[in-house]
């Protein structure tokens, strides 16, 4: 089983941890931070959405034209374009990227956040929209005929699309949310779906939910995992550690006074199911597993993908090796450096996962390939 790695498309150099030094878009960095990824073993980037943050398309192109193998993963909220302009978008993106392009759908987990747009749905009716705009689009990606569409809440007749996509039939689609709500639309719809990092027994549950949502839609297939982390790592264990305890105390002191680190993500009380399941993890205990650490969770009043992997490279690796075995394909990863943390990871700990994962596969391809009468006598040995 393949595996992959998705980082950062980060328009400046700003995280949870220190400000930004320049502006919201940066170019120079922006380019420099992607080439990196593309440099170090890297296979995709992720172009957030934020209602006041850069345009993600736009940055996403702007780096396209200038590298030749990173793939993007661009993330789209639905109420901020209708489905059919949207799919030109980003048929018009995968064309500039040659191919390159995945599409991930976010609903939005804060009302006040999607207000700031004009978005006062509920976030059950939210998602009931995503799933009709991710089926208007893959139609409008793959239709050579006009076609309609009358839903709950799109309407239209007689559109077809000149503009198709690179990909045949058409750029993947990935999805994330850890509500009922969310594993049915996007199990029903995604080809990726999208967890954050969790302990591994939650995380093998929630793998099961999203299978089982997907086979309740009437599929033949399940949508391929992926899983997010903010590794920590040093060349010691202690030395990871004391990085680890730093971390924790410069978020703390950019949030002291109850200040949230951004404007779409309070510090307490989320509304979102996936940041109250990684807030609960954290009242529960510190350490999880081979490397799993809560406490950046927790200081961020779990903001996105925040849990943490820590130690040595040897030591994270095996721990995505864990996540790995449950089936998980395709593995996230963002530093607090995200330049720095960008390179180390990709050159001290993307090696290992990828000459353990080809060991793995050799192995299962040896015995797909043994007969009755070697398995025998391997028992026998």
């Amino acid at each position: 089983m393949p595996v992959e790695f998705l980082g950062i498309g980060g328009t400046h150099d700003g995280s949870e941890t220190h400000a930004r030094s320049g502006g919201v878009f940066d170019k120079e960095y922006t380019l420099r931070l992607a080439r990196a990824h593309e440099d170090f073993g890297w296979d995709r980037v992720l172009f957030a959405y934020g209602s006041g943050s850069p345009d993600p398309a736009q940055a996403a192109a702007y780096v396209a034209t200038k590298l030749d193998k990173l793939q993007i993963l661009l993330a789209h909220r639905p109420n901020v374009s209708y489905p059919t302009f949207a799919a030109k978008t980003f048929a018009t993106l995968d064309r500039i990227s040659d191919g390159r392009l995945t599409v991930h759908f976010i609903t939005g987990g804060n009302d006040h956040e999607q207000q700031r747009e004009g978005d006062y749905l509920t976030k059950d009716q939210r998602y009931a929209r995503t799933r009709e705009a991710i089926q208007i689009i893959k139609k409008a990606w793959t239709s050579d005929e006009p076609f309609g569409f009358d839903g709950e809440y799109y309407r239209f007749a007689d559109y077809v699309s000149d503009v198709r996509p690179v990909q045949n039939p058409r750029p993947g689609v990935s999805f994330g949310g850890s509500s009922p709500a969310a594993y049915a639309a996007g199990s029903a719809e995604a080809d990726i779906y999208c967890l954050w990092g969790e302990p591994l027994a939650q995380t093998a549950e929630q793998i099961e939910s999203v299978q089982a949502a997907a086979l309740a839609a009437g599929r033949t297939d399940v949508p391929r995992i992926q899983v997010a982390f903010r590794p920590i790592i040093a060349p010691t264990e202690e030395l990871a550690w004391e990085k680890a305890y730093a971390t924790v105390g410069a978020i703390k002191d950019r949030t002291q006074g109850g200040q949230p680190l951004t404007r779409r993500h309070k510090l307490t009380e989320p509304e979102n199911t996936g940041s109250q399941r990684l807030l609960a993890l954290a009242a529960q205990g510190e350490r999880f597993d081979r490397a799993l650490w809560t406490p950046t969770a927790a200081a961020t009043g779990g903001a996105g993908n925040s849990n943490a992997l820590v130690g040595t490279p040897e030591t994270v690796a095996q721990a995505l090796l864990d996540y790995y075995d449950l089936g998980v394909e395709i593995l996230s990863a963002r530093g607090y450096d995200m330049l720095g943390d960008t390179i180390d990871f990709g050159r001290y700990v993307i090696p290992i996962v990828r000459e353990e994962v080809a060991k793995r596969d050799a192995s299962r391809a040896a015995q797909a390939t043994r007969t009755p009468a070697e398995d025998a006598l391997a028992v026998d040995g």
